[in-house]
C-alpha cells in the first residue's frame, strides 16, 4: 500500500491525504447514526483537542520546515517568509469570516457572523466549520508539496503524518458537528450529511495547496507559513473560545488541547 502511495503524483498524494481526512470526518459525523446528545463537557474536550492537534501541526509540520527552508535559500532572513506567510494565512482567514456568513457552536443565530442573511441555522453551523477546515487541507496540501519540489526539510512521513494527525481530530469534530445538529431538530441523515459535507472543503483546498508549491516552488515557505498561520487563527478565534464558554468544563477543554498537542507532536516527529 506504501509502495502504491509513493508512486503517485504528489498532487494525487494530496488528494488521496485530504479524501483521508474527509472520510474520518464522515465517520466522526455518523456518530449521530447512535447519540443524539453529547455532553457539553464531551465537546469541549473535542474541541480542545483539535485546537492541540492544529496548533502542534502549525509549527512542527509547517513553521519548522518553512523557516529551515527559507534558511537553506539564503536570500533573506529565513524568518522573515515564516512572519510574512504566518501573518498572510490570518488575514486571509479574518478575510474570509467577515464575508462568509456563518454560525459557531454554542451560539445564537442573531450572533452570526459576515454578511447578513436569512439562511438557516444549520447551514450556518456548517459553514463555520468548513472555513475552518480549509486550512486544514490546505496544510496537507502543502506537505504534500513541498515532498514533491524536492525540499530537504520536508519529507513523505512527515506529510503522512500530518494527514494523519489533521484526519484524527477531524473524527470527533464530525460528531461535534452532526450530534449538535440533530439536537437543533434535524433529521439522523441530514444531520450526517451536513456534517461530512463540512469536511469535503479539505480535498478542494488540498489540492489546490499541492498545485500552487509545485507551479511556484519559490513561494514554498510562505506558503507552508500561510497554512500556519490560517491554522492559527481558526484555533484563537474559534476553538478555545468555543471550548471555554462552559466554566464548568474547561478543565477538561483544557486536557483535550494538551492531549492533541501531545499526538500531533509524537507523530510528526517519530515519523517525519
Amino acid at each position: 500500500m506504501y509502495a502504491w502511495f509513493i508512486n503517485l503524483n504528489p498532487v494525487t498524494q494530496a488528494l488521496v491525504g485530504t479524501l483521508f481526512t474527509w472520510f474520518l470526518t464522515a465517520l466522526g459525523a455518523a456518530m449521530v447514526f447512535f447519540f443524539k446528545n453529547i455532553e457539553r463537557k464531551v465537546l469541549d474536550s473535542m474541541l480542545g483537542f483539535a485546537a492541540g492537534v492544529m496548533i502542534a501541526a502549525s509549527f512542527w509540520s509547517l513553521l519548522a520546515p518553512a523557516i529551515e527552508m527559507a534558511s537553506e535559500t539564503g536570500s533573506l532572513p529565513p524568518w522573515i517568509p515564516a512572519v510574512i506567510g504566518f501573518l498572510l494565512g490570518g488575514v486571509f482567514l479574518w478575510s474570509i469570516d467577515q464575508i462568509l456568513p456563518h454560525l459557531h457552536l454554542g451560539f445564537e443565530t442573531s450572533n452570526a457572523e459576515g454578511i447578513k442573511t436569512t439562511w438557516q441555522r444549520s447551514i450556518l453551523l456548517v459553514l463555520a466549520i468548513t472555513l475552518h477546515n480549509f486550512p486544514e487541507g490546505l496544510a496537507v496540501g502543502v506537505a504534500f508539496g513541498a515532498v514533491a519540489a524536492g525540499i530537504p526539510a520536508a519529507s513523505l512521513a512527515g506529510a503522512i503524518a500530518l494527514a494523519l494527525g489533521i484526519g484524527i481530530q477531524n473524527f470527533p469534530e464530525g460528531a461535534a458537528v452532526s450530534i449538535p445538529l440533530r439536537r437543533e431538530g434535524l433529521t439522523r441523515f441530514k444531520s450526517f450529511m451536513y456534517g461530512q459535507a463540512s469536511g469535503i472543503v479539505e480535498p478542494i483546498a488540498g489540492v489546490l495547496g499541492a498545485a500552487a508549491v509545485l507551479l511556484m516552488r519559490p513561494i514554498l515557505p510562505y506558503a507552508l507559513a500561510f497554512a500556519a498561520g490560517a491554522m492559527i487563527y481558526v484555533v484563537v478565534e474559534e476553538l478555545i473560545p468555543e471550548s471555554q464558554m462552559d466554566k464548568l468544563s474547561t478543565h477538561f477543554s483544557t486536557a483535550g488541547a494538551m492531549l492533541g498537542f501531545a499526538i500531533m507532536m509524537t507523530l510528526d516527529v517519530a515519523l517525519g
